[in-house]
């Protein structure tokens, strides 16, 4: 699968903007997807999670600092001044609900696929463990209080 089609980007655009919206009053608005040659990521904070089913592979979610301390202190409600374990929980808790939501537009398409937990990364320019040969489908995002990309790397079943 070395191309992405419109049918893999629109249900994560959806998912970002009405997760983001409902969830954290957060108005995200995408960019233009790309490829992601270098292979790592933009923000200060990573959830990852593995899928299976009709392709598999790994979709991840990157935000900056400002960008995530703005989300979960919308969600939670308190102020949220650096990233600590509040703000983990939040980005895996985040990445969760992305995902799912897109898997279920994708269902809709008839591309059915299974999520695993997902795991957290911090600091700057940390390497996404995506699939190694294959590309990753960057779709960036901009919010009032920084930027976020969701990444998407998926393989054909063997």
């Amino acid at each position: 699968m070395s191309r992405y089609d419109v049918r893999y980007i629109n249900p994560f655009l959806l998912a970002v903007v009405d997760v983001l919206g409902t969830m954290a009053m957060v108005q995200a608005t995408p960019g233009k997807p790309y490829i992601n040659t270098a292979r790592t990521s933009t923000g200060d904070v990573t959830g990852l999670i593995g899928i299976t089913g009709h392709a598999r592979g790994v979709i991840s979610l990157s935000l900056d600092e400002k960008c995530i301390l703005a989300i979960v202190s919308n969600m939670l409600g308190e102020s949220f001044t650096k990233i600590n374990e509040d703000i983990v929980d939040a980005v895996g808790e985040l990445t969760n609900m992305i995902a799912g939501q897109a898997r279920v537009h994708l269902a809709n398409d008839g591309l059915n696929f299974q999520a695993s937990t997902p795991s957290v990364i911090t600091g700057k320019n940390h390497t996404l463990n995506h699939i190694s040969k294959q590309p990753i489908l960057s779709i960036p995002f901009t919010t009032p209080d920084g930027n976020l990309v969701v990444e998407i790397s998926l393989s054909d079943n063997e």
